[in-house]
């Protein structure tokens, strides 16, 4: 054969091999390393030197390095080096624009707190702009920390949804309907009437936020409006949220007026029997526990704003060890001072330790599930987001490892539970979206948020300063 045509023969080999190895790969839009990749799934454990593979907002395969690259080209990669890779941060229970008033009225008991500052203040001040103002805030502050989905209550949340489709997080979100006046409202008629037609008319083109029903709490709404925020969920399917068995005072306030406990006042209604994201639940026992284990109901554990408040100590172990999906949430920063799951996870972990002398109670591991896997499920969307699974939604977050404060390192999920903090996320992930890379978010102007907070503040700062 001449040399012109054997080399022409293997330029063609060579060639046709290159083009079957590239047709052999699937297509990605993105694939995520890591130096160690914590999908938690559960029993999965930690998979080192990993990659997760990414195409129209859904995870297409988790595994390592070499099989990732083997199976999957994208066009955009992010390097893991010195990172670990794990899903988003799931806040279970917050009421985000009440940033806003972070720091404004500290160290007093829950009902002066509550009657006496929150309540006048958000009658005062809580409108459109404040709304915006303060979702922004919240928003940014807990993209930056590696959460990616939120429960919010609070006041005009149709505002509160334009910002969250501007920041890209992913949210169940409604307005708290009580029986008393509170701001934009007279009393219960308008504020469920409102409440409805925002579940009702509600329309998400990106399907990342969901219209949920928010009646305050069994103490704040007569039986006959819960019974009637239950009927509606049921004819629209949607979600409820409601602080449940928050405090001593909520307590003796459901003793005086029903005879009954909240947990078991809310079963008679039928509540427990429909999903309900129960916030706080501090003080269910032994019977109301194993009613909560066969219900439809998820606790969210809220240790640093129980523990400002002195509202209690929840039996989060218990529960857990009932099966019942228990998640983690930050509250309002009103009641916390911040946004930051990370303090939350952590105290979740220890301060169950140091309330029962078991060192063994709530293993790392357990917190952190709370904040991902089981709080997925404790808010209804276990099927969604929780886990890096194939076929769940790519919300996921890098941490960096290289500050001296992680070293050394022995066990990386220990690690994240107590040593790292919201300044260590540098990625930011929803629905395959970067939404912050490199400790900047994207999606919003971090100058043009504190701007507009300033502008709330002052406003607030004033009237403080009028009532003295």
């Amino acid at each position: 054969m001449p040399p012109f045509i054997l080399l022409r023969s293997i330029a063609l080999c060579i060639s046709l091999s290159f083009a079957s190895s590239a047709v052999a790969k699937e297509r990605a839009d993105m694939i995520i390393y890591g130096d160690y990749v914590l999908s938690m799934e559960e029993g999965a454990g930690v998979l080192k030197n990993g990659a997760v593979a990414v195409r129209d907002g859904v995870i297409l395969a988790v595994g390592s390095r070499r099989d990732i690259e083997a199976q999957y080209s994208a066009w955009k990669t992010i390097h893991g080096k010195d990172k670990v890779l794990m899903p988003g941060l799931i806040n279970g229970h917050t009421h985000a624009a009440m940033v806003l008033f972070r720091g404004m009225a500290d160290d007093m008991t829950l009902i002066d707190w509550l009657q006496n500052y929150i309540f006048p203040m958000e009658g005062k001040f809580v409108d459109e702009d404040f709304i915006r103002a303060g979702a922004s805030l919240a928003c940014w502050e807990m993209i930056r920390g590696g959460t990616t989905t939120i429960v919010d209550m609070y006041f005009y949340p149709q505002v509160a949804a334009e910002i969250y489709q501007q920041c890209g997080i992913r949210a169940i979100l409604g307005a708290p309907m009580i029986d008393y006046p509170s701001p934009g409202f007279t009393g219960w008629d308008d504020s469920f009437a409102a409440g409805r037609a925002f579940v009702q008319n509600f329309n998400d083109p990106m399907g990342r936020l969901t219209p949920a029903f928010a009646p305050h709490g069994a103490y704040t709404v007569v039986p006959e409006h819960l019974r009637e925020v239950l009927a509606a969920a049921k004819e629209l399917n949607a979600p409820m949220m409601m602080h449940v068995a928050e405090s001593p005072s909520e307590m003796d306030v459901m003793a005086e007026r029903y005879g009954n406990s909240s947990v078991r006042h809310i079963a008679g209604l039928g509540m427990l029997d429909f999903p309900l994201i129960a916030a706080h639940m501090v003080w269910p026992d032994e019977d109301e526990m194993d009613m909560l284990a066969l219900s439809n109901v998820g606790p969210i554990h809220n240790p640093t704003s129980n523990m400002k408040t002195a509202a209690g100590f929840s039996p989060v172990p218990q529960m857990l060890a009932k099966g019942i999906n228990v998640g983690l949430g930050t509250d309002g920063a009103a009641s916390n001072n911040d946004l930051d799951m990370w303090e939350e996870i952590r105290l979740a972990a220890l301060l169950h330790k140091g309330k029962s002398g078991d060192a063994t109670i709530m293993p790392a591991n357990t917190a952190l599930a709370m904040a991902t896997r089981i709080g997925a499920r404790a808010i209804g969307l276990g099927d969604v987001v929780g886990s890096l699974s194939p076929g769940k939604r790519a919300d996921m977050i890098q941490l960096s490892l290289t500050s001296p404060r992680m070293a050394p390192l022995y066990d990386i999920e220990s690690h994240l539970v107590y040593v790292a903090g919201a300044h260590d996320v540098v990625t930011s992930i929803i629905d395959g979206q970067l939404l912050m890379r490199d400790g900047h978010v994207l999606t919003l102007s971090a100058a043009q948020v504190t701007k507009d907070a300033k502008v709330q503040a002052g406003k607030i700062r004033k009237a403080l300063s009028a009532e003295k």
